[in-house]
């Protein structure tokens, strides 16, 4: 099946070397999304988690879009939290943005993401 990357408009520029997307197309089409923080596409990174989840998840709306899906094609999400705290406003945040909507999901608490300023991260999958 052919795949091919992608950087959409209105997501900030990868940090390295990776895509934002990766649709792998054949008699369905499935979309993997790289881990996604709360940077904004001028670079901005909000100081509190609840911030940077609403933003993470407003990129996965976007990459989403920009491959003509939306969030009731997501098959999986895996969430990375700095700490438990962010549990509860996580399920909130996640909550808000399904809408009824399941996934899959993995949801890990690490001691660290790629950038200091990161406080959460979350990686997603999508098919049609």
């Amino acid at each position: 099946m052919p795949i091919t990357t992608a950087n959409p408009a209105g997501v900030h520029a990868p940090a390295s070397q990776y895509a934002h997307a990766a649709l792998v197309t054949g008699p369905g089409r499935r979309l993997v999304i790289s881990g996604q923080v709360g940077m904004a596409p001028d670079g901005h990174v909000p100081k509190t988690s609840g911030e940077q989840m609403s933003q993470a998840l407003a990129n996965i709306a976007t990459i989403l879009a920009a491959h003509g899906m939306a969030a009731t094609n997501l098959v999986k999400l895996t969430v990375y939290l700095l700490n438990t705290g962010c549990i509860a406003p996580w399920r909130k945040h996640r909550d808000s943005f399904l809408q009824g909507h399941q996934t899959a999901s993995t949801l890990l608490v690490v001691s660290a993401l790629a950038d200091p300023r990161f406080l959460v991260e979350i990686e997603a999958e999508a098919a049609d």
